[in-house]
């Protein structure tokens, strides 16, 4: 029997974007830059996916160099992996305020057993990028950030999703973190190619943690009530 986590753990381990990016930008591929990587991600899905049941799917932008792309594992940096998840994790340190965000929703769910028997989280694009800022170092780059960059990789994201869709992912909402670009890009992508039939738009962890930290609970409450509704 292949279970959810076999596919999910099979799918990142053969991840690779082989197209051609815009001068300056990088690939983030956590599974395949860090060897310590995929056995983190196999104990994970192991974890709390090691069944055949089917899931909401919640589709954030891409990963970031302090929670996934780290990690590997979508929207948890190595704190929460550790602490919350009890997952053995020894490489780079992390604390990434949306990973805190999208913990806090989901302890107040139930936990991470509880709440990863419902749903799934990824990304738009499963690969995240990088790219040179002000002072030199290297800074997340968003795949709607540069028009060159989003042609470049709309087919590889196209294929990904419709991989995901075949773990057993429940088609009738997808959530999708993020209310400004990334919504769109998604309800146009699902317009073409009829993935789901609705998308509901979530403001995303980041902005919730960057500009309405003080209506957190609110934005808590709004999760909470979106991801009820649909189980």
């Amino acid at each position: 029997m292949t279970t959810f986590a076999d596919k999910v753990i099979q799918f990142n381990a053969s991840l690779e974007f082989t197209g051609q990016l815009p001068v300056g930008i990088t690939i983030l591929n956590p599974f395949k830059a860090d060897k310590t990587i995929m056995p983190v991600v196999t104990e994970f899905y192991q974890k709390f996916y090691n069944d055949t049941h089917a899931r909401h799917m919640i589709l954030g932008i891409n990963p970031g160099r302090f929670g996934g792309g780290v990690t590997g594992v979508p929207f948890t940096d190595s704190k929460r992996l550790k602490q919350e998840c009890g997952i053995s994790y020894s490489g780079k340190e992390t604390h990434e305020p949306s990973s805190v965000f999208v913990y806090d929703v989901i302890q107040a769910y139930g936990g991470p057993t509880a709440f990863y028997q419902k749903f799934y989280i990824n990304s738009i694009c499963p690969l995240g990028f990088t790219a040179p800022g002000k002072n030199g170092t290297e800074v997340n780059y968003n795949y709607y950030d540069n028009s060159e960059l989003t042609k470049a990789v709309h087919d590889f994201i196209v294929q990904s999703i419709r991989k995901q869709l075949d773990f057993g992912i429940k088609t009738d909402v997808c959530f999708c973190f993020g209310t400004g670009k990334n919504e769109k890009f998604l309800r146009q992508l699902n317009q073409k190619y009829q993935f789901f039939e609705t998308i509901v738009p979530l403001e995303h962890p980041r902005f919730v943690m960057q500009y309405k930290i003080k209506s957190k609970q609110f934005y808590m409450d709004k999760y909470l009530l979106a991801f009820y509704q649909a189980n």
